[in-house]
């Protein structure tokens, strides 16, 4: 598997598991033990979703390495300041029965629609994770739906730039101005719904192209993010849609298809932002 190298020296995979809505304790560690066996190496959970013990049971239970896993975590929303943020790391550290995390975010910026403060929550919270790179508990530290406004804000008075900023990325809904910006300050782009939440798999453009490539849609726009610089976070919870979203590297986008794709106007969005996130 390609890998992508952080600002910082230290690299990923270019392409990771999502583990979003995979709550059901049996079912969950399941889930995240066939996306293992099915060659997965970076594993994104939050403790928004409720899961890192799964997380945690599948890791161990998996018998590889901890040097051969990348695992992400991130800081929930209720859990933002510099005291609770320590406080949530050690919490989800706990649940994930590591020694590190491989990669911490901040799961939602603070935002001036709901806090008066926003500048200092977030300045806040990203000092506690300054703290905690700093101390060798966590690899790579980075922001997740951080916009240009919160961007901006963070990285003033921040000693530590972002190594990485996770958004909705997908064809349809690329959100250039952001990943503009991360690609002038070396900040990583994930892409979380990289399928647009399943809502692309019947777009006719995608269908056609991936009818040409001898893919499947899904297939297509994977690739498309990994060849644009994006680290795609795809889920399945079935074994052999897993496999299928990993075999992305054996063949290459032309630039007029890319382009193609490029150009869609706005699709499967999932109409998530700072400004109208309710939890």
């Amino acid at each position: 598997m390609e890998k992508i190298l952080l600002s910082n020296g230290i690299t990923m995979p270019s392409i990771g598991f999502g583990t979003y809505r995979v709550t059901d304790h049996a079912d969950g560690v399941k889930v995240i033990s066939d996306a293992i066996k099915a060659g997965y190496r970076l594993l994104d959970t939050a403790s928004m979703y409720r899961n890192e013990e799964e997380v945690g049971i599948a890791i161990k239970e998996s018998g590889m390495g901890r040097d051969e896993l990348f695992i992400t975590s991130k800081v929930a929303n209720t859990d933002r300041g510099y005291d609770a943020t320590l406080r949530a790391f050690d919490l989800s550290l706990r649940l994930l029965q590591l020694d590190y995390l491989d990669l911490y975010l901040i799961h939602w910026p603070a935002d001036a629609s709901k806090d008066p403060d926003w500048k200092g929550t977030n300045r806040d919270t990203w000092k506690a994770m300054e703290r905690l790179y700093n101390e060798g508990l966590i690899k790579a530290i980075g922001v997740s739906n951080f916009m240009l406004r919160h961007l901006a804000a963070l990285v003033e008075p921040a000693r530590i730039l972002p190594m990485v900023n996770q958004i909705e990325y997908h064809p349809g809904w690329m959100q250039p101005d952001v990943v503009e910006w991360c690609r002038q300050h070396n900040v990583t782009v994930e892409g979380w719904s990289p399928l647009g939440r399943t809502r692309l798999l019947e777009n006719p453009l995608l269908m056609d192209i991936a009818d040409r490539y001898g893919k499947s849609v899904a297939q297509i726009c994977l690739r498309w993010a990994v060849q644009n610089g994006v680290v795609p976070l795809p889920k399945s919870v079935s074994p052999e849609r897993m496999k299928s979203n990993l075999d992305i590297f054996g063949f290459t986008i032309s630039d007029s298809d890319m382009n193609l794709i490029d150009s869609m106007p706005p699709t499967g969005e999932s109409g998530l932002m700072p400004e109208t996130i309710e939890f």
